[in-house]
């Protein structure tokens, strides 16, 4: 499976997981998929104080669910693929909150997962 079918199967399970409240099964998703949703579900935590350190205006758990699921993944994969190009990252977050959230979700991801790469690249160095 491709990269960003893998996302796109990570967010789906990631949203559900997120609005029941409970862990997310990943038995029956690819390995790109389920290495995600288990990092970014273990990680949960870490990720959203990162998210709630640049996102100014919102609070992570006020954020519409796809939207604060679509961050996670991408700062995820900031920080766990390297090779991965920031842009590509951006860009692949963008495009699933354009398809898969609000209206404003595009310009809302992009800016925060933006601010997210510049502090991941600022601590690399």
């Amino acid at each position: 499976m491709r990269r960003p079918e893998a996302r796109e199967e990570a967010l789906k399970r990631l949203y559900e997981a997120d609005q029941r409240g409970c862990e997310p099964y990943t038995g029956d998703l690819s390995r790109r998929a389920a290495d995600v949703v288990e990092g970014v579900w273990a990680e949960r935590e870490e990720l959203d104080a990162a998210i709630a350190g640049v996102s100014r205006r919102w609070r992570v758990e006020r954020m519409p669910p796809v939207d604060r699921n679509v961050i996670r993944i991408a700062l995820w994969e900031l920080r766990h693929h390297a090779r991965t190009p920031v842009p590509v990252v951006i860009s692949e977050a963008v495009r699933m909150a354009k398809a898969y959230s609000t209206e404003r979700s595009g310009g809302f991801v992009n800016g925060v997962v933006a601010k997210l790469a510049e502090q991941q690249v600022a601590a690399g160095e």
